[in-house]
């Protein structure tokens, strides 16, 4: 899907059949508009595999967040060079994947990385060889693509969404 596309979906809009009165189109609007300045700020680097999933996919009237990861070049991630080029676009310097800089949110189980805090979305680069800290349910872990298109609950296969220009 393009932005557009994503913008006036079911995704953000609603369909009758989902519509119960606490459909958070409003807040849902405003993940596509923080998903926009990533992405253009990827696409500004070269990068042009991009995929999002989540609860932001699924039926959830509020989901808290857009996940989604990137194909990179595994050379241009390693030396630092993919995360600098990104916060030289990025004022607040959010692109960063090092678990020291993971801070809390109050009521959430998890520390979540600085561009969470900003816009709340994680994007994970993704490079052949790269697992993703997801495992299967036999305990595999698996890479990005292979990760995304499960649902963690139960293992079953689901969609995710790519981002095109």
């Amino acid at each position: 899907m393009t932005l557009e596309e994503l913008r006036s979906s079911i995704l953000v809009n609603s369909c009758g059949d989902l519509k119960n009165g606490t459909w958070d189109k409003d807040w849902r609007s405003k993940l596509v508009d923080s998903l926009e300045i990533m992405v253009n700020q990827l696409w500004q680097v070269g990068i042009t595999s991009i995929f999002i999933d989540g609860s932001f996919v699924e039926d959830k009237d509020h989901p808290n967040d857009i996940d989604g990861y990137f194909e990179c070049d595994f050379n241009h991630l390693i030396s630092g060079d993919l995360q600098r080029d990104l916060n030289l676009l990025e004022p607040d310097k959010i692109w960063t994947w090092d678990p020291a800089t993971r801070r809390p949110y109050r009521g959430y189980p998890k520390a979540q990385l600085p561009m969470w805090h900003k816009y709340r979305i994680e994007f994970y680069p993704h490079a052949p060889g790269i697992t993703s800290g997801i495992c299967d349910r036999h305990g595999n872990e698996l890479e990005f693509p292979a990760a995304f298109r499960l649902r963690r609950s139960d293992n079953m296969p689901k969609g995710i969404i790519k981002i095109i220009k």
